[in-house]
Protein backbone atom coordinates (compact mmCIF):
# COMPACT_ATOMS: atom_id res chain seq x y z
CA UNK A 1 0.00 0.00 0.00
CA UNK A 2 1.32 3.72 -0.80
CA UNK A 3 1.78 5.96 1.46
CA UNK A 4 -0.58 8.23 -0.41
CA UNK A 5 -3.53 5.20 0.15
CA UNK A 6 -2.32 5.24 3.90
CA UNK A 7 -2.91 8.88 4.05
CA UNK A 8 0.48 10.21 4.94
CA UNK A 9 2.96 12.21 3.11
CA UNK A 10 5.37 10.55 0.73
CA UNK A 11 7.52 11.16 -2.51
CA UNK A 12 6.26 12.04 -5.70
CA UNK A 13 7.96 10.30 -8.84
CA UNK A 14 7.87 10.66 -12.59
CA UNK A 15 7.67 7.93 -14.70
CA UNK A 16 8.35 8.76 -18.59
CA UNK A 17 6.23 7.46 -21.14
CA UNK A 18 2.90 5.55 -22.25
CA UNK A 19 3.38 1.71 -22.94
CA UNK A 20 3.33 -1.27 -21.26
CA UNK A 21 6.66 -0.87 -19.76
CA UNK A 22 5.95 2.07 -18.21
CA UNK A 23 2.79 0.95 -16.52
CA UNK A 24 4.68 -2.01 -15.03
CA UNK A 25 7.09 0.40 -13.54
CA UNK A 26 4.45 3.05 -11.98
CA UNK A 27 2.67 0.40 -10.38
CA UNK A 28 5.67 -0.68 -8.93
CA UNK A 29 7.23 2.35 -7.80
CA UNK A 30 3.83 2.80 -6.20
CA UNK A 31 3.68 0.01 -4.25
CA UNK A 32 6.34 1.21 -2.59
CA UNK A 33 5.15 2.12 1.24
CA UNK A 34 6.94 5.79 0.59
CA UNK A 35 5.60 7.02 -2.28
CA UNK A 36 2.44 9.16 -2.05
CA UNK A 37 1.88 9.77 -6.00
CA UNK A 38 3.63 8.18 -9.42
CA UNK A 39 2.83 10.37 -12.26
CA UNK A 40 3.23 8.85 -15.77
CA UNK A 41 3.72 11.43 -18.78
CA UNK A 42 1.63 11.35 -21.34
CA UNK A 43 0.82 7.52 -19.36
CA UNK A 44 -2.34 5.51 -20.89
CA UNK A 45 -5.85 4.77 -20.22
CA UNK A 46 -4.89 1.49 -18.06
CA UNK A 47 -2.16 3.81 -15.86
CA UNK A 48 -5.06 6.35 -15.54
CA UNK A 49 -7.14 3.24 -13.36
CA UNK A 50 -4.48 2.56 -11.87
CA UNK A 51 -4.64 3.68 -7.90
CA UNK A 52 -1.60 5.74 -6.61
CA UNK A 53 -1.14 7.19 -10.54
CA UNK A 54 -1.67 10.17 -12.46
CA UNK A 55 -1.33 10.79 -16.49
CA UNK A 56 -0.14 13.81 -16.89
CA UNK A 57 -0.61 15.31 -20.62
CA UNK A 58 3.11 16.73 -21.54
CA UNK A 59 6.02 15.78 -23.39
CA UNK A 60 8.39 18.49 -24.17
CA UNK A 61 11.09 18.40 -22.17
CA UNK A 62 10.83 21.85 -20.82
CA UNK A 63 7.63 21.58 -19.86
CA UNK A 64 8.67 18.15 -17.78
CA UNK A 65 11.24 19.84 -16.38
CA UNK A 66 9.15 22.86 -14.82
CA UNK A 67 6.46 20.14 -13.77
CA UNK A 68 9.14 18.26 -11.62
CA UNK A 69 10.67 22.14 -10.06
CA UNK A 70 6.93 22.97 -9.65
CA UNK A 71 5.79 19.34 -7.72
CA UNK A 72 9.43 18.63 -6.19
CA UNK A 73 9.34 15.47 -7.74
CA UNK A 74 12.35 12.90 -6.62
CA UNK A 75 13.59 11.53 -9.00
CA UNK A 76 12.35 10.34 -12.64
CA UNK A 77 12.48 7.28 -14.37
CA UNK A 78 12.50 7.18 -18.39
CA UNK A 79 10.52 4.18 -19.63
CA UNK A 80 11.15 4.29 -23.75
CA UNK A 81 14.51 4.91 -25.83
CA UNK A 82 13.15 7.73 -28.41
CA UNK A 83 13.69 10.71 -24.75
CA UNK A 84 16.75 8.44 -23.88
CA UNK A 85 18.38 9.26 -27.36
CA UNK A 86 16.73 12.80 -27.75
CA UNK A 87 18.37 14.05 -24.90
CA UNK A 88 15.97 13.89 -21.67
CA UNK A 89 18.46 13.39 -19.35
CA UNK A 90 20.98 15.77 -20.49
CA UNK A 91 18.44 18.29 -20.04
CA UNK A 92 16.92 16.90 -16.85
CA UNK A 93 20.24 16.81 -15.29
CA UNK A 94 21.19 20.37 -16.60
CA UNK A 95 17.85 21.58 -15.02
CA UNK A 96 19.03 19.95 -11.42
CA UNK A 97 16.61 16.81 -11.88
CA UNK A 98 17.68 13.70 -10.24
CA UNK A 99 16.67 11.31 -13.21
CA UNK A 100 17.68 7.53 -14.06
CA UNK A 101 18.79 6.70 -17.42
CA UNK A 102 21.50 7.22 -20.21
CA UNK A 103 22.43 10.29 -21.47
CA UNK A 104 22.17 11.03 -25.14
CA UNK A 105 25.78 10.14 -25.93
CA UNK A 106 25.47 6.77 -23.29
CA UNK A 107 22.20 5.86 -25.07
CA UNK A 108 23.73 5.39 -28.40
CA UNK A 109 23.82 2.05 -27.51
CA UNK A 110 20.88 1.10 -28.28
CA UNK A 111 19.58 4.44 -30.80
CA UNK A 112 23.02 3.13 -33.46
CA UNK A 113 23.03 -0.18 -34.24
CA UNK A 114 26.67 0.42 -35.59
CA UNK A 115 27.75 2.50 -32.60
CA UNK A 116 26.64 -0.90 -30.24
CA UNK A 117 28.47 -3.71 -32.83
CA UNK A 118 31.57 -1.10 -32.75
CA UNK A 119 31.57 -0.68 -29.31
CA UNK A 120 31.26 -4.32 -28.86
CA UNK A 121 33.98 -5.36 -31.17
CA UNK A 122 36.26 -2.29 -29.09
CA UNK A 123 35.73 -3.69 -25.87
CA UNK A 124 35.63 -7.91 -26.15
CA UNK A 125 31.81 -8.07 -26.03
CA UNK A 126 30.89 -11.56 -27.98
CA UNK A 127 28.61 -11.15 -31.03
CA UNK A 128 28.13 -11.90 -34.62
CA UNK A 129 30.27 -10.69 -37.29
CA UNK A 130 29.16 -8.06 -39.44
CA UNK A 131 28.84 -4.96 -41.87
CA UNK A 132 27.44 -1.49 -41.88
CA UNK A 133 26.36 -0.47 -45.21
CA UNK A 134 25.04 3.21 -46.45
CA UNK A 135 24.62 2.16 -49.83
CA UNK A 136 22.56 -0.89 -51.21
CA UNK A 137 25.30 -2.04 -53.94
CA UNK A 138 27.42 -2.45 -51.59
CA UNK A 139 25.10 -4.14 -49.24
CA UNK A 140 23.92 -6.53 -51.81
CA UNK A 141 27.43 -7.72 -52.73
CA UNK A 142 27.66 -8.64 -48.93
CA UNK A 143 25.04 -10.38 -48.88
CA UNK A 144 25.54 -12.19 -51.62
CA UNK A 145 29.35 -13.24 -50.43
CA UNK A 146 28.03 -14.44 -47.55
CA UNK A 147 25.30 -16.12 -48.48
CA UNK A 148 21.82 -16.46 -45.91
CA UNK A 149 20.28 -16.91 -43.59
CA UNK A 150 21.43 -13.24 -42.85
CA UNK A 151 20.05 -10.82 -40.10
CA UNK A 152 19.18 -6.96 -41.67
CA UNK A 153 19.08 -4.54 -39.12
CA UNK A 154 18.27 -0.59 -39.14
CA UNK A 155 20.89 1.14 -37.65
CA UNK A 156 18.10 3.49 -35.76
CA UNK A 157 15.67 3.23 -33.62
CA UNK A 158 12.38 1.31 -35.24
CA UNK A 159 10.37 0.25 -32.20
CA UNK A 160 11.40 -3.01 -32.36
CA UNK A 161 10.44 -3.96 -35.77
CA UNK A 162 14.10 -2.87 -37.56
CA UNK A 163 15.08 -6.35 -37.90
CA UNK A 164 14.53 -8.67 -40.40
CA UNK A 165 16.13 -11.96 -40.02
CA UNK A 166 16.57 -13.50 -44.23
CA UNK A 167 16.08 -17.33 -44.32
CA UNK A 168 16.85 -16.65 -48.00
CA UNK A 169 19.23 -14.16 -49.60
CA UNK A 170 15.91 -12.94 -52.02
CA UNK A 171 14.63 -11.69 -48.34
CA UNK A 172 17.96 -10.09 -47.34
CA UNK A 173 17.63 -8.49 -51.07
CA UNK A 174 14.66 -7.10 -50.43
CA UNK A 175 14.96 -5.93 -46.59
CA UNK A 176 17.99 -3.88 -48.28
CA UNK A 177 16.09 -2.49 -51.09
CA UNK A 178 13.28 -1.78 -48.57
CA UNK A 179 15.12 0.28 -46.13
CA UNK A 180 18.43 2.16 -48.23
CA UNK A 181 16.38 2.17 -51.68
CA UNK A 182 12.68 2.53 -50.65
CA UNK A 183 13.29 4.27 -47.36
CA UNK A 184 10.51 1.88 -45.54
CA UNK A 185 12.13 2.99 -42.33
CA UNK A 186 12.96 6.34 -42.80
CA UNK A 187 15.46 7.67 -41.19
CA UNK A 188 16.38 4.82 -38.99
CA UNK A 189 16.99 2.47 -42.25
CA UNK A 190 19.61 4.97 -43.63
CA UNK A 191 21.93 2.79 -42.39
CA UNK A 192 22.00 -0.51 -41.72
CA UNK A 193 23.95 -3.38 -39.87
CA UNK A 194 24.13 -6.59 -41.85
CA UNK A 195 25.58 -9.41 -39.60
CA UNK A 196 25.64 -13.68 -39.04
CA UNK A 197 22.73 -15.11 -38.53
CA UNK A 198 23.02 -16.81 -34.91
CA UNK A 199 21.59 -19.98 -33.98
CA UNK A 200 20.15 -21.03 -30.52
CA UNK A 201 17.80 -19.81 -27.62
CA UNK A 202 17.42 -15.95 -26.83
CA UNK A 203 17.31 -14.79 -23.29
CA UNK A 204 16.82 -11.35 -21.87
CA UNK A 205 19.21 -10.00 -19.34
CA UNK A 206 18.64 -6.85 -17.26
CA UNK A 207 20.61 -5.06 -15.27
CA UNK A 208 20.57 -1.79 -13.01
CA UNK A 209 23.66 0.44 -13.50
CA UNK A 210 24.64 3.38 -11.34
CA UNK A 211 28.15 3.86 -13.98
CA UNK A 212 29.81 1.35 -11.83
CA UNK A 213 28.17 -1.40 -9.94
CA UNK A 214 25.26 -3.36 -11.68
CA UNK A 215 22.03 -5.31 -9.96
CA UNK A 216 20.85 -8.27 -12.16
CA UNK A 217 16.91 -8.53 -12.22
CA UNK A 218 15.36 -11.73 -12.51
CA UNK A 219 16.07 -13.68 -15.78
CA UNK A 220 13.13 -13.21 -18.46
CA UNK A 221 12.61 -14.83 -22.23
CA UNK A 222 10.20 -12.85 -24.69
CA UNK A 223 8.39 -14.26 -28.12
CA UNK A 224 9.12 -11.80 -30.96
CA UNK A 225 7.65 -13.18 -33.47
CA UNK A 226 3.93 -12.37 -34.33
CA UNK A 227 2.37 -15.71 -34.42
CA UNK A 228 2.19 -19.30 -32.64
CA UNK A 229 5.59 -21.21 -33.29
CA UNK A 230 7.95 -18.52 -33.58
CA UNK A 231 6.45 -17.66 -37.34
CA UNK A 232 5.64 -14.72 -38.84
CA UNK A 233 7.05 -11.24 -39.08
CA UNK A 234 9.38 -9.47 -36.10
CA UNK A 235 7.46 -7.68 -33.52
CA UNK A 236 8.07 -5.54 -30.32
CA UNK A 237 7.01 -8.42 -28.99
CA UNK A 238 4.52 -11.22 -27.66
CA UNK A 239 4.88 -12.16 -24.49
CA UNK A 240 7.02 -12.69 -21.97
CA UNK A 241 7.85 -15.06 -19.22
CA UNK A 242 9.88 -14.79 -15.93
CA UNK A 243 12.41 -16.76 -14.97
CA UNK A 244 14.62 -18.12 -18.08
CA UNK A 245 15.27 -21.87 -17.38
CA UNK A 246 18.07 -21.61 -20.29
CA UNK A 247 19.55 -18.59 -17.63
CA UNK A 248 21.07 -20.97 -15.23
CA UNK A 249 23.58 -19.69 -12.34
CA UNK A 250 26.72 -20.32 -14.45
CA UNK A 251 25.32 -18.71 -17.26
CA UNK A 252 24.02 -16.02 -15.43
CA UNK A 253 27.70 -15.56 -14.22
CA UNK A 254 28.76 -15.48 -17.48
CA UNK A 255 26.93 -13.05 -18.72
CA UNK A 256 27.34 -10.86 -15.82
CA UNK A 257 31.52 -11.18 -16.68
CA UNK A 258 31.68 -10.89 -20.62
CA UNK A 259 28.24 -8.92 -21.44
CA UNK A 260 26.93 -6.41 -18.69
CA UNK A 261 30.52 -5.22 -16.79
CA UNK A 262 32.74 -4.86 -19.63
CA UNK A 263 29.87 -2.81 -20.94
CA UNK A 264 30.18 -0.53 -17.80
CA UNK A 265 34.31 -0.39 -17.76
CA UNK A 266 33.88 0.17 -21.84
CA UNK A 267 31.68 3.01 -21.12
CA UNK A 268 34.27 4.42 -18.43
CA UNK A 269 37.20 4.13 -20.64
CA UNK A 270 35.65 6.00 -23.64
CA UNK A 271 34.57 8.84 -21.24
CA UNK A 272 31.43 7.86 -20.50
CA UNK A 273 29.60 7.45 -18.10
CA UNK A 274 26.55 4.69 -18.37
CA UNK A 275 23.65 5.24 -15.93
CA UNK A 276 20.13 3.49 -15.95
CA UNK A 277 18.66 0.10 -17.19
CA UNK A 278 20.70 -1.75 -19.35
CA UNK A 279 19.08 -5.00 -21.49
CA UNK A 280 21.49 -6.95 -23.05
CA UNK A 281 19.43 -9.29 -25.69
CA UNK A 282 20.88 -12.51 -25.60
CA UNK A 283 21.86 -15.69 -27.89
CA UNK A 284 22.83 -18.86 -26.36
CA UNK A 285 24.08 -21.36 -28.83
CA UNK A 286 23.28 -25.05 -28.67
CA UNK A 287 27.24 -25.72 -27.03
CA UNK A 288 26.44 -22.92 -24.71
CA UNK A 289 28.25 -20.40 -26.90
CA UNK A 290 26.89 -16.83 -25.30
CA UNK A 291 26.59 -14.01 -28.08
CA UNK A 292 25.10 -10.60 -28.23
CA UNK A 293 22.83 -9.91 -30.09
CA UNK A 294 21.25 -6.14 -28.91
CA UNK A 295 21.40 -3.66 -25.96
CA UNK A 296 18.60 -1.57 -24.85
CA UNK A 297 18.92 1.37 -22.59
CA UNK A 298 15.84 0.75 -20.60
CA UNK A 299 13.75 -2.18 -19.81
CA UNK A 300 12.27 -4.42 -22.52
CA UNK A 301 8.92 -4.90 -23.48
CA UNK A 302 6.86 -7.24 -22.63
CA UNK A 303 9.75 -8.71 -20.12
CA UNK A 304 9.38 -5.52 -17.68
CA UNK A 305 5.64 -6.51 -17.11
CA UNK A 306 6.43 -10.41 -15.69
CA UNK A 307 9.68 -9.27 -13.92
CA UNK A 308 7.92 -6.54 -11.88
CA UNK A 309 5.46 -9.46 -10.90
CA UNK A 310 7.67 -11.31 -9.15
CA UNK A 311 9.83 -8.34 -7.56
CA UNK A 312 8.86 -8.26 -3.57
CA UNK A 313 11.71 -5.57 -3.03
CA UNK A 314 11.03 -1.45 -2.69
CA UNK A 315 12.04 -0.21 -6.67
CA UNK A 316 11.97 3.04 -5.45
CA UNK A 317 14.48 2.57 -2.68
CA UNK A 318 16.46 0.75 -5.15
CA UNK A 319 16.36 3.45 -7.96
CA UNK A 320 17.45 5.93 -5.31
CA UNK A 321 20.00 3.87 -4.27
CA UNK A 322 21.31 3.70 -7.77
CA UNK A 323 21.19 7.27 -8.28
CA UNK A 324 23.35 7.64 -5.33
CA UNK A 325 25.84 5.45 -6.81
CA UNK A 326 25.22 2.50 -4.06
CA UNK A 327 24.05 -0.12 -6.07
CA UNK A 328 26.44 -2.04 -3.87
CA UNK A 329 24.25 -1.77 -1.09
CA UNK A 330 21.42 -2.70 -1.79
CA UNK A 331 19.81 -6.42 -3.43
CA UNK A 332 16.25 -8.01 -4.69
CA UNK A 333 13.69 -10.14 -3.09
CA UNK A 334 12.07 -12.56 -5.50
CA UNK A 335 8.57 -14.20 -5.98
CA UNK A 336 9.91 -17.86 -6.58
CA UNK A 337 6.30 -18.04 -8.53
CA UNK A 338 7.17 -17.60 -12.34
CA UNK A 339 5.30 -14.97 -13.69
CA UNK A 340 3.81 -15.35 -17.61
CA UNK A 341 2.57 -12.16 -20.00
CA UNK A 342 0.66 -12.65 -22.94
CA UNK A 343 0.19 -9.66 -25.70
CA UNK A 344 -2.96 -8.84 -27.36
CA UNK A 345 -2.25 -7.11 -30.21
CA UNK A 346 -4.79 -4.94 -32.39
CA UNK A 347 -5.89 -5.90 -35.80
CA UNK A 348 -2.95 -5.60 -38.48
CA UNK A 349 -0.07 -5.21 -36.35
CA UNK A 350 2.42 -5.09 -36.66
CA UNK A 351 2.18 -3.67 -40.29
CA UNK A 352 -0.77 -1.51 -40.08
CA UNK A 353 -2.10 -2.15 -36.80
CA UNK A 354 -6.00 -0.64 -36.67
CA UNK A 355 -6.79 1.81 -33.38
CA UNK A 356 -10.25 2.85 -32.23
CA UNK A 357 -11.80 -0.47 -31.57
CA UNK A 358 -13.26 -0.88 -27.88
CA UNK A 359 -12.15 -3.19 -25.52
CA UNK A 360 -14.30 -5.34 -23.25
CA UNK A 361 -13.86 -7.12 -20.20
CA UNK A 362 -11.63 -5.85 -18.17
CA UNK A 363 -11.39 -5.30 -14.63
CA UNK A 364 -14.21 -2.96 -13.55
CA UNK A 365 -11.96 -0.72 -11.09
CA UNK A 366 -8.24 -0.77 -11.56
CA UNK A 367 -6.12 -3.34 -13.50
CA UNK A 368 -5.86 -6.52 -10.84
CA UNK A 369 -8.12 -9.35 -12.21
CA UNK A 370 -6.87 -11.31 -9.34
CA UNK A 371 -3.98 -10.28 -6.51
CA UNK A 372 -1.60 -12.56 -9.13
CA UNK A 373 -2.91 -11.35 -12.42
CA UNK A 374 -2.69 -7.98 -13.69
CA UNK A 375 -3.92 -6.49 -16.98
CA UNK A 376 -1.08 -3.80 -17.73
CA UNK A 377 -2.00 -1.48 -20.75
CA UNK A 378 -0.12 -0.45 -23.82
CA UNK A 379 -1.72 0.89 -26.72
CA UNK A 380 -4.84 2.34 -25.31
CA UNK A 381 -6.61 5.59 -24.46
CA UNK A 382 -9.83 6.20 -23.06
CA UNK A 383 -13.41 8.12 -24.69
CA UNK A 384 -16.26 8.49 -22.46
CA UNK A 385 -15.72 5.62 -20.00
CA UNK A 386 -14.88 3.20 -22.54
CA UNK A 387 -11.31 1.92 -23.27
CA UNK A 388 -9.98 1.92 -26.72
CA UNK A 389 -7.39 0.69 -28.40
CA UNK A 390 -4.65 3.10 -29.81
CA UNK A 391 -2.00 1.26 -30.91
CA UNK A 392 0.17 -1.96 -31.88
CA UNK A 393 0.54 -3.80 -28.95
CA UNK A 394 -2.81 -3.00 -26.66
CA UNK A 395 -1.96 -4.84 -22.96
CA UNK A 396 -0.08 -7.53 -21.41
CA UNK A 397 -2.14 -9.93 -19.39
CA UNK A 398 0.52 -11.56 -16.48
CA UNK A 399 0.28 -13.49 -13.92
CA UNK A 400 1.79 -15.45 -11.40
CA UNK A 401 1.60 -19.20 -11.16
CA UNK A 402 2.84 -21.96 -8.56
CA UNK A 403 5.30 -22.93 -11.97
CA UNK A 404 5.39 -22.25 -15.48
CA UNK A 405 2.61 -24.31 -16.77
CA UNK A 406 0.36 -22.69 -13.91
CA UNK A 407 0.91 -18.88 -14.59
CA UNK A 408 0.60 -19.60 -18.23
CA UNK A 409 -2.54 -21.46 -17.35
CA UNK A 410 -3.45 -18.28 -15.45
CA UNK A 411 -2.87 -15.51 -17.76
CA UNK A 412 -4.96 -17.19 -20.49
CA UNK A 413 -7.80 -17.33 -18.82
CA UNK A 414 -7.99 -13.95 -18.32
CA UNK A 415 -6.93 -13.30 -22.21
CA UNK A 416 -10.36 -14.97 -22.14
CA UNK A 417 -12.00 -12.43 -21.30
CA UNK A 418 -10.74 -9.93 -22.68
CA UNK A 419 -12.09 -9.00 -26.25
CA UNK A 420 -11.90 -6.12 -28.86
CA UNK A 421 -12.30 -6.59 -32.66
CA UNK A 422 -9.42 -8.22 -34.36
CA UNK A 423 -7.48 -9.11 -31.49
CA UNK A 424 -4.60 -10.89 -32.04
CA UNK A 425 -2.46 -12.68 -29.43
CA UNK A 426 -0.16 -15.99 -29.77
CA UNK A 427 -1.18 -19.33 -28.26
CA UNK A 428 2.07 -20.51 -27.01
CA UNK A 429 4.07 -18.17 -24.47
CA UNK A 430 6.01 -19.80 -22.37
CA UNK A 431 6.00 -22.81 -24.42
CA UNK A 432 10.32 -23.11 -23.97
CA UNK A 433 10.15 -23.27 -20.79
CA UNK A 434 7.85 -25.51 -20.19
CA UNK A 435 10.33 -28.03 -21.93
CA UNK A 436 12.66 -27.19 -19.48
CA UNK A 437 12.89 -28.93 -15.90
CA UNK A 438 14.29 -26.26 -13.63
CA UNK A 439 16.96 -27.12 -11.67
CA UNK A 440 18.43 -25.89 -8.24
CA UNK A 441 20.65 -24.62 -10.11
CA UNK A 442 18.84 -22.06 -12.51
CA UNK A 443 18.59 -17.68 -11.48
CA UNK A 444 15.80 -16.98 -10.53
Amino acid sequence: MSAAAQGGSGLELLVIGGGGREHALAWTLARSPRVARVHVAPGNAGTAREPGLSNLPLTGHDELAAFCRQTGIAFVVVGPEAPLAAGIVDDFRAAGISVFGPDRAAAQLEASKDFAKSFMQRHGIPTAAHRTFTDAESAHAYVRERGAPIVVKADGLAAGKGVVVAESTADAHAAIDMMLTEGGMGSAGARVVIEDCLVGEEASFIALVDGEHVLALASSQDHKRLQDGDRGPNTGGMGAYSPAPVVTEALHQRILDQVIRPVVTGMQSDGLRYTGFLYAGLMIGPDGELNTLEFNCRMGDPETQPILMRLRSDLATVIEAALAGRLDTVSLDWDPRPAVGVVLASHGYPASPRTGDAIHGLPPDGNAITPDCHVFHAGTRADDGTVLTSGGRVLCVTALGTDVRAARANAYGAVGGITFDGRQFRTDIAHRALDRAPTNGDEP
